[in-house]
């Protein structure tokens, strides 16, 4: 093993502390939180059982950290008070602070307002 495999190959754990795998060879019964999440399932308190590394030039590793799948939990069911307390939260992402209407999308916060409110010069009226 040479190059970035062997610095990302530690199934033992003992130079990185956790199970350490190379991108995309993880062993069968780990999955990340999206992998799980795609599966309808979720940690559920679990510890991190390993990770994956990836590595990049000029900066350090990309890192995903492994859930065992066995002792994975299903997914909580939406309610209706999660789903109402949802839908209020992404209205008030989507109304603009200053004219106070509901913009139709996810209000910029690099604008802090809608585009119309943000460049009213360039506003057909």
């Amino acid at each position: 093993m040479g190059g970035s495999f062997g610095r990302c190959f530690d199934p033992d754990g003992a130079r990185h502390g956790l199970p350490t795998y190379p991108w995309r060879l993880a062993p069968d019964g780990f999955a990340t939180r999206r992998q799980l999440r795609a599966r309808g399932l979720r940690p559920g308190g679990q510890p991190i059982a390993a990770q994956i590394l990836r590595p990049r030039y000029r900066r350090g590793p990309l890192v995903a950290y492994l859930y065992r799948v066995d002792r994975a939990k299903p997914v909580r069911p939406m309610t209706a008070g999660r789903r109402a307390a949802l839908a209020k939260a992404m209205l008030a992402r989507r109304t603009c602070p200053q004219c106070c209407t509901d913009a139709g999308y996810v209000i910029p916060s690099s604008l802090g307002t809608c585009v119309t409110c943000a460049y009213p010069e360039e506003c057909p009226q």
